[in-house]
């Protein structure tokens, strides 16, 4: 994926990867309470790949984790 952000989508993953290890998640069981593949999981999480989300996948992301869809987003 091209984008002039990635630092952004590699902060998001990281972030997401927290709170759902936070909310005591596995991949495979995030995965499967956001209606999405492991494989897609670990792409979004991982640092090596830039892996866009879309906003309803981030608000399904945000809802299931119990943390607010900006707090994602945020630069910390």
């Amino acid at each position: 994926m091209q984008t002039e952000f990635p630092e952004r989508y590699i902060t998001l993953g990281l972030k997401i990867a927290y709170y759902r290890k936070k909310a005591g998640f596995t991949q495979e069981s995030f995965a499967e309470r956001i209606g999405k593949s492991v494989n897609f999981i670990a792409q979004v999480e991982g640092t090596g790949t830039v892996r866009g989300i879309s906003l309803e996948t981030l608000f399904k992301i945000a809802q299931v984790l119990n943390v607010s869809p900006s707090k994602l987003l945020e630069d910390d």
